[in-house]
């Protein structure tokens, strides 16, 4: 009866259940939140209306932001099971061996895919201690200049999340813990990531170009 009681973990979600949960909720939660605009006439955020953008950089603006969307609502499924954790543990008794680690995945993945949507609407930690002090044309040409090495980190961080994928998908890689969860979709999510913020680098640095040149004309 002890033994038996001390593997009693209760209810342990299936592996399908979370990949297949990931890939759907953030698609219910975006069509529920845009007729709950459409219904109340709330407006969306609007990018700024003289932003210099082609047909090319409207898409990839459209991408980073409904992926930065899709991994926000995300974060409702880490608050419904951290508080099936504390029902769980404290009320029945029964800790869970998948909760912990199912948030920490999906935190992860989080902060790969939301890179893009961030560089969109420049979030990303920077230090502008001169670039605060440039004129309007020279913070175009500032951020012209670094995405050189912007692009070099972020196509190496491609290269990479490759080979890590690679890797892990060949040995089905799972985590070591208990639930054994596939471990291989994680580090595809580090390539989307990478191809999502290389993406939104070309949209910035065509708005950047595009307006250096604006600047410079009317100077």
């Amino acid at each position: 009866m002890d033994q038996q009681q001390i593997y009693d973990f209760g209810f342990v979600l299936p592996h399908w259940f979370y990949w297949s949960w990931l890939a759907l909720s953030p698609i219910v939660f975006i069509i529920w939140s845009y007729a709950l605009e459409k219904k109340k006439n709330i407006k969306p955020p609007m990018r700024p209306a003289d932003e210099p953008n082609n047909i090319i950089t409207r898409t990839i603006d459209w991408i980073c932001e409904h992926t930065g969307q899709m991994v926000g609502f995300w974060t409702v499924n880490a608050v419904c099971f951290y508080a099936f954790e504390v029902i769980s543990r404290y009320i029945f008794n029964k800790p869970t061996i998948w909760v912990h680690e199912a948030s920490y995945l999906l935190f992860g993945m989080q902060y790969l895919i939301a890179g893009a949507y961030a560089y969109l609407y420049g979030s990303h930690v920077a230090v502008d201690i001169v670039f605060n002090k440039l004129p309007p044309r020279g913070r175009h040409g500032m951020d012209i200049f670094t995405s050189v090495f912007s692009f070099i980190f972020f196509i190496a961080l491609l290269g990479t999340s490759y080979n890590f994928f690679i890797n892990s998908f060949g040995m089905r890689e799972r985590t070591v813990e208990t639930w054994q969860i596939q471990y291989y979709p994680v580090k595809f999510i580090m390539i989307v990531g990478a191809v999502l913020i290389i993406l939104a680098t070309i949209s910035k640095l065509y708005k950047d170009i595009k307006q250096f040149n604006r600047l410079g004309r009317e100077a």
